[in-house]
């Protein structure tokens, strides 16, 4: 996909390829503050090199358009949570999955902690000046064990029903693991109680329907997951360290951006 940059009022402007907000680039050595979000740590772990020239040399990558009819899928679902997070009642889905123990958390920060752009969960790693943040779709709370569970909703359109026990198993999840990783991770150095499993919330279109005809049908599904924390907090360091080099990291041989960048170069 090409894409054209534009202002705030949409016009088109000049690309100019680098970061403008000095606050988004971090300065090796530096010791002020600086925040890092869930998705730059999954960018460091999928290619160090593309993370450290987002970072650390302010390069700006091309942008990419919103995703709407999931964005509206979770704020539909944040609604309805909502209203069970304010009578603290069980949602409808659990008693099927036995979970009548568990409501959704309700704490007057959890605006905030969803707040991915602005706010989210927030940390500071030890007692460096990397401050560690990211934004939850929802926290449910155990009323047997008194532990937080991390929910994440995901919306898709597969012709295949969501099976809990392969959902997890493919390739294209393993972005998601990290995901809830970290967000555990999060909560653990925010000295909150976390439980051992953590929940995806599937939401599959149905794409054997007879039409459309105004309506689009989801089935919906509670994947648990075992979350695992004790690798993030090396990654993290390693992260930090990668920021604080003068040297670029090598890329993933994976990573098509780099090998774009790579091709592309040789033409100009």
């Amino acid at each position: 996909m090409i894409s054209l940059k534009r202002n705030s009022k949409l016009e088109l402007v000049e690309a100019p390829g680098k970061r403008i907000r000095a606050s988004s680039i971090y300065t090796p050595g530096q010791s002020k503050d600086f925040k890092l979000s869930r998705g730059k740590f999954s960018n460091f772990i999928t290619c160090p090199r593309c993370f450290y020239l987002d970072r650390v040399k302010g390069l700006a990558e091309p942008g990419m358009p919103g995703w709407t009819l999931n964005e509206t899928t979770d704020h539909l679902l944040k609604k309805e949570f909502d209203e069970c997070r304010q009578q603290q009642k069980p949602h409808r889905l659990f008693a099927a999955y036995g979970l009548d123990h568990i409501v959704p958390f309700d704490h007057p920060s959890m605006d905030d902690w969803r707040n991915s752009l602005h706010k989210g969960l927030m940390a500071r790693y030890k007692d460096s000046n990397i401050i560690l943040s990211g934004g939850v779709d929802d926290i449910w709370f155990n009323t047997q064990t008194e532990t937080l569970i991390v929910v994440d909703y995901k919306s898709q359109a597969n012709r295949n029903a969501v099976e809990t026990k392969s959902y997890l198993a493919s390739p294209y999840h393993e972005g998601y693991k990290v995901q809830m990783d970290f967000y555990n991770y999060l909560l653990d150095l925010m000295e909150f109680p976390i439980g051992d499993i953590s929940y995806f919330l599937v939401v599959n279109a149905n794409r054997a329907a007879s039409g459309f005809h105004g309506v689009m049908e989801f089935e919906e599904t509670i994947v648990p997951y075992q979350h695992d924390i004790s690798w993030i907090d090396e990654q993290v360091q390693n992260m930090i360290d990668c920021m604080n080099s003068d040297k670029i990291p090598k890329s993933h041989m994976s990573c098509e951006n780099c090998a774009y960048a790579k091709q592309r170069s040789n033409y100009e």
